[in-house]
């Protein structure tokens, strides 16, 4: 037995059972601790989140789920052919089951080019969960248990475990804008009109400090690409094989590696570490995006640091662990590292100063977990346009579209991803590792609280609805968590037992033990945050309007006061009651101004 899971025995057998907010219930206590794999790291890592998914028949749409949202949308990113429901996303046998199937979905699209709306169909319906504003960790070890959907062989289907930044939130491009992919905190003036949040403000707005640069940087644990085996350009690797990235922006703006090449020496990040050469190399199939916006000073690149892992057709059939080890920032150091395991095997790795190319650095941004499947013509799909194929329609059982699928796509559906558990765990007294989405050192609800319009559809009367403690309809208490997690009223709900949620009380609650919102998040407004001119113009307004006042008044009181010195020597005779009945109605009026004001906020 080796050293390392001898302490891995001592931890288990020596702490007690976590308690945590987190922490599903039925996590064993023998994963209540763990150790890192990366070399060096001898630190006591403790669990802080779990979900077994051993409840069954848990529903994740929003308002049902503490941990999870499923989506019930359209995916407007990266030429998605599908749209998310939650109807495909359940727990069953102790697996979470994300299923993709073939069914007509309308929506309301919309053309870029002539910036109106249309009517579409998408023909595949998946599912997507993801933690946004529920569950954040900053820092620690993401642990996935779960097997690949569909066959290895066949190309079409993209399966994904990811983390994300709390400030964008996945498939609401808004939110993205000018936040996604930046982990840069550098004032650089060429790039402010870039980074939504940068280094140069002086003045920090939404409870941030000044002088420190915010984004939603991306951590891909697993993107899994499926298809037929054969050699690939320019690298060793074989589909059926899974991406491990590192997303960030700014990313390289000169000299960039071309699509399907090798990185020339000096024009990629350098000292990047690999395992095994022959399983695992660079992925020359993706450096990053340019994100275009006008004017032109808006637009930015982003970079996508990638490794690519030859993986076989038992990764399709049985589950497999996918595990990445993050290690945050420093503030002003170039250290911290993501590094990347399959089945406890070191993969890749990206430490600090490998960044120094960009001056990006590790993320130390609050980021919640995403579980998906997606179908898109931009991964797996015939590259490039087989000759004489128009490429724009991809609908299986339609003779024109044929051209434009993968070999055997059509019949790998359904296919469903099972995720048997995720755990993240975290180094024990590590201030640098925090749990909740909003943070003392970066905060991101008032910034998400002045900006909702950004995280919401068009129609949604809020970002994420109130978890539901009972209220779906029963014969009995079976119905509520099985009878063990709430009871069947006399009315015919249920109602949960403490520490369970959702309208038939399947999933345990979970929450934060110590909310930084919950301790501050009011806005403070200060004095010193107006210019001083400015000040002094307004204090001078004030003073003139408050003078003005005062006159008014006491003109005002001398025309009353003449008045009824009249009325006592004029005769009743002259007594007009409509001069009088205005006179109150008037006196009695409040005067009301109006300001129409943009519902939306648009922060300059």
């Amino acid at each position: 037995m080796a050293c390392r899971d001898v302490i891995v025995l001592l931890l288990a057998f020596s702490c007690k059972k976590v308690k945590s907010g987190w922490v599903d219930p039925d996590t064993s206590s023998k994963f209540s601790s763990t150790v890192a794999l990366a070399p060096g790291d001898d630190r006591e890592y403790q669990l802080v989140f779990s979900d077994e998914f051993e409840r069954e028949g848990r529903s994740f749409a929003d308002g049902e789920d503490s941990r999870w949202t499923a989506m019930d949308k359209n995916d407007y990113t990266n030429d998605a052919l599908h749209f998310y429901r939650s109807d495909n996303v359940k727990t069953k046998h102790g697996k979470l089951k994300i299923s993709t199937t073939f069914k007509d979905n309308n929506y309301r699209a919309f053309n870029e080019k002539t910036k109106k709306y249309f009517a579409d169909t998408k023909h595949v319906q998946s599912a997507m969960l993801q933690g946004w504003n529920k569950f954040c960790m900053t820092g620690g070890i993401v642990e996935f248990s779960a097997k690949l959907p569909g066959k290895g062989s066949i190309g079409g289907l993209w399966p994904a475990l990811w983390l994300l930044g709390n400030l964008a939130r996945a498939t609401y491009v808004g939110s993205s804008d000018w936040m996604w992919p930046f982990s840069y905190d550098t004032c650089d003036m060429a790039r402010v009109d870039q980074q939504e949040i940068n280094a140069c403000r002086k003045v920090g707005h939404y409870g941030m400090s000044p002088g420190i640069g915010r984004g939603a940087p991306e951590i891909d644990i697993l993107e899994a690409m499926g298809g037929e085996p054969g050699p690939l350009p320019n690298t060793p690797i074989e589909r059926p094989y899974f991406s491990s990235s590192l997303q960030v922006a700014p990313g390289l703006s000169k000299n960039r590696p071309l699509m399907m090449h090798q990185p020339k020496p000096g024009h990629w990040y350098e000292g990047l570490e690999y395992g095994n050469a022959s399983t695992t190399s660079l992925n020359p199939f993706f450096y990053g995006v340019t994100l275009i916006h006008k004017p032109k000073a808006y637009t930015y690149q982003s970079d996508a640091i990638s490794a690519n892992t030859h993986i076989n057709e038992s990764f399709f059939e049985k589950q497999n662990k996918y595990r990445v080890e993050w290690e945050p920032n420093s503030p002003g150091m170039s250290d911290g590292y993501v590094k990347w395991f399959v089945n406890d095997q070191f993969i890749y790795g990206i430490n600090g100063d490998s960044l120094n190319i960009t001056g990006t650095q590790i993320p130390n941004e609050p980021m919640y977990l995403i579980m998906n499947t997606a179908v898109a013509s931009s991964w797996g799909f015939p590259v490039p346009c087989p000759e004489g194929c128009d490429c724009e329609c991809f609908e299986c059982g339609n003779p024109d579209c044929d051209c434009a699928l993968p070999t055997g796509y059509c019949d790998n559906f359904p296919a469903s991803f099972d995720i048997d558990y995720v755990r993240v765990w975290q180094a024990i007294d590590e201030p640098k590792h925090r749990i909740g989405c909003s943070t003392k050192e970066r905060p991101t609800d008032l910034f998400i609280q002045g900006h909702k319009e950004r995280y919401m559809e068009e129609d949604d009367k809020q970002m994420l609805k109130q978890i539901r403690f009972g209220g779906g309809n029963c014969a009995g208490d079976y119905d509520c968590g099985g009878g063990m997690n709430g009871y069947c009223t006399d009315i015919g709900v249920c109602e949960c037992d403490e520490g369970y949620a959702g309208s038939f009380c399947h999933s345990s609650y979970g929450f934060d033990d110590k909310s930084y919102s919950e301790l501050d998040n009011s806005l403070k407004v200060s004095w010193l945050m107006l210019p001083p001119m400015l000040l002094l113009y307004f204090v001078v307004l004030v003073t003139i309007f408050c003078v003005a006042c005062v006159v008014f008044t006491v003109v005002q009181r001398r025309e009353r006061q003449e008045v009824q010195d009249i009325g006592e020597i004029t005769p009743l005779m002259n007594y007009d009651p409509r001069l009088q009945r205005n006179k109150h109605a008037f006196g009695d009026e409040r005067p009301v101004s109006y300001c129409l004001i943009d519902g939306r906020m648009i922060d300059n």
